[in-house]
This record gives structure tokens, C-alpha cells and sequence, in this order.
């Protein structure tokens, strides 16, 4: 698998692996990125300073991806990790923690102390992942995502 840095032609075929993943967990409601524009231009939010988003190809093919997000109001030093999803026959292979590992490895080389997650219960298998790689929950929502139907944070220090 190749971890590289998001492209302008990327925006589509992500667009379609996050919404179908929300869908086929049904967490595809109102709060969250299924309806968030944003989601149709990910080159263009990444294009923001101390932010990164790193597309994952297996045999010429998107196969998911990740970033990091200097989102509003997060504690000092804080990124949010965002948009982290794989297309289902990507799923239980490593490729998850393959990401996760160089969006947190690039939050350090931004000066990030900590990486901060929105979730939500019906992404039962992310939250697994997460917790593996040393996120622990929060009791409250920290800065303003905007995605209110998020019910689960999460936090690790790097």
C-alpha cells in the first residue's frame, strides 16, 4: 500500500468512500460529514496550514484515507484527526493503523502535542482501532467541528 499526499482528482472517489461507509453503518444523519459540503472538496479544505490529508492506494486503486485538521476552538497544540475511512475490502488488514500512524507522525512534525477524534457507536470498528492505537474517550466535545451528530470523542497525546 502507498500513503500519498491528497490530489485534486482524489475529491471524488473519497467523497464516495465516505458516504457509502457511513451508509453502510448507518451512520449517515444529519451532524455528520455525510451532509457536510466539505466532504465533495477534501483538496481543497487540506489546502489550510498545519493540515494534511493522505490518500491510501493498493494496485492503482483508492482504497481510503485520512488527515489532520487544525480545527476551530481545539485546545493549543491540538489537531483533530479527521475523515478516516476505507473502503470495505481495505477493512481488517492494517491499512487503518498504517494511516493513523503517519496522519499522527505528521501532527509531531507540525508541532501537535495532541490528536483529537469525533466518532460516533455505529463506527464500533474504527473506535476499536483508535483505542489500539492509544485514544482514550472524552467526556465532552472539544473545539467546534460543527458535526453535532457526533456522540463520541476521543484524545491522545503524541
Amino acid at each position: 500500500m502507498e500513503i500519498r499526499t491528497i490530489l485534486p482528482a482524489d475529491n471524488e472517489s473519497l467523497a464516495k468512500i465516505i458516504r457509502s461507509a457511513l451508509v453502510e453503518f448507518g451512520a449517515n444523519h444529519l451532524g455528520t460529514v455525510y451532509y457536510d459540503p466539505s466532504t465533495d472538496t477534501l483538496y481543497e479544505l487540506f489546502r489550510r496550514e498545519q493540515s494534511a490529508y493522505f490518500v491510501a492506494v493498493l494496485d492503482g486503486k483508492i482504497i481510503g484515507g485520512g488527515g489532520i485538521f487544525p480545527t476551530e476552538g481545539l485546545p493549543d497544540k491540538t489537531c483533530e484527526l479527521v475523515k478516516m475511512y476505507l473502503i470495505p475490502e481495505a477493512r481488517g488488514k492494517g491499512f487503518g493503523r498504517l494511516i493513523i500512524d503517519h496522519c499522527i507522525e505528521c501532527a509531531k512534525e507540525f508541532g501537535f502535542k495532541m490528536v483529537y477524534i469525533e466518532s460516533m457507536p455505529e463506527l464500533s470498528q474504527a473506535l476499536r482501532i483508535y483505542e489500539r492505537c492509544g485514544f482514550e474517550y472524552l467526556a465532552a466535545p472539544l473545539g467546534n467541528s460543527g458535526h453535532f451528530g457526533c456522540e463520541l470523542w476521543m484524545a491522545k497525546k503524541i
